[in-house]
């Protein structure tokens, strides 16, 4: 069976699709990708459904080979430089390897989360409907484990099937947009000062940042009484105010519940652009109508859908650097996608 194997990665480095959904009352929640637009291009080019399973690389990169057969790949999301056997080619490409070459994937240039995603996905069982790893819970991926050098993983493909290398335009993985969020349900547990500081000062991104949440610093979001509630449900997106008055953006690895006031939820079509945010990076926020962040939230998924015709076709060789680095991919892809916003 043709597999992929691991020679090195950073921390963090996991198995990532979609997501599982439908069990949250189970305390379950969705993990998925970080960057699920990265998910959706990676997997656009190389052939695949959107949500289908892929390695979800953080920062630092990784090398790889494959076993037993070539595979296709592509890598979308924050930029990382590639070379396959010393030459270097273009991210957002899909590419071959074959057995006995080696992939060198650097650290990332911009941003923090890159997907490398491979023709028909992994020949791994899913857990509670994914394949996702959410490491607290011990679900999905390999064992319920971050992935590590020596992993091996099963491919379902044997060998790619006869297609175009596919280039889409880069992804944005910075932005200085503020986040757009909806206010609520509980924007009156926080002062009118509070409410105003929310959606006037910039934040920064802390350390304190993993799959599970995103704390900012910057100034304190006053509060009207006890920054303690009765616990309620989280999705992705919800702010938080703890008693230190510094906002809790909750990730893919949130809670189901929390007991902090959510005075505003991140859109989903946002989230994107602040897990992508490094430490010490600024973030603000705007706030908008329900009814605005629906418009927003069915294009994003027309975008989405829309990915496999923007997709555009090229007839070089994956390892020939001269041909593939000099595409203008953004002149090309103009006319179906901006190539600065990704937006149609």
């Amino acid at each position: 069976m043709t597999s992929l194997r691991l020679l090195r990665c950073g921390p963090g480095t996991s198995i990532q699709d979609r997501g599982r959904f439908g069990w949250h009352r189970h305390g379950i929640t969705s993990s998925g990708a970080a960057d699920q637009m990265a998910l959706a291009a990676a997997n656009a080019l190389v052939g695949n459904p959107p949500g289908t399973e892929a390695l979800e690389l953080v920062f630092l990169g990784a090398t790889i080979e494959v076993r037993d057969g070539p595979a296709r790949l592509a890598l979308a999301g924050a930029p990382m430089p590639l070379r396959l056997d010393g030459h270097a080619i273009a991210d957002h490409l899909s590419f071959i390897i074959e057995p006995g070459q080696r992939l060198e994937i650097g650290t990332a240039t911009a941003g923090v989360y890159a997907i490398l995603a491979v023709e028909g996905g992994f020949a791994i069982p899913p857990d509670l409907g994914s394949r996702s790893l959410h490491r607290r819970a011990g679900l999905g991926g390999i064992d319920g484990q971050s992935l590590s050098a020596g992993a091996v993983i099963p491919l379902t493909l044997a060998t790619p099937t006869n297609r175009a290398t596919a280039a889409l335009p880069p992804l944005p993985v910075t932005s200085d947009q503020p986040l757009r969020v909806v206010l609520g349900p509980q924007q009156g547990h926080a002062t009118a000062t509070g409410l105003a500081t929310f959606l006037t000062a910039a934040f920064t991104v802390t350390n304190e940042v993993d799959r599970m949440a995103c704390r900012l610093g910057g100034p304190s979001v006053a509060l009207a009484g006890s920054f303690n509630i009765v616990s309620d449900g989280i999705v992705p997106g919800s702010v938080q105010i703890p008693g230190s008055g510094l906002p809790i953006v909750m990730l893919a690895d949130r809670q189901t519940t929390g007991g902090y006031p959510k005075i505003a939820t991140v859109i989903t079509p946002d989230l994107r652009l602040l897990v992508q945010k490094r430490a010490g990076e600024p973030v603000r926020f705007s706030a908008i109508t329900i009814e605005q962040a629906e418009i927003a939230a069915r294009h994003h998924a027309s975008v989405v859908a829309d990915l496999p015709r923007r997709i555009l076709e090229l007839h070089a060789r994956a390892a020939d650097s001269s041909a593939l680095l000099a595409i203008n991919l953004a002149g090309h892809a103009s006319n179906a996608c901006d190539p600065a916003s990704w937006q149609a």
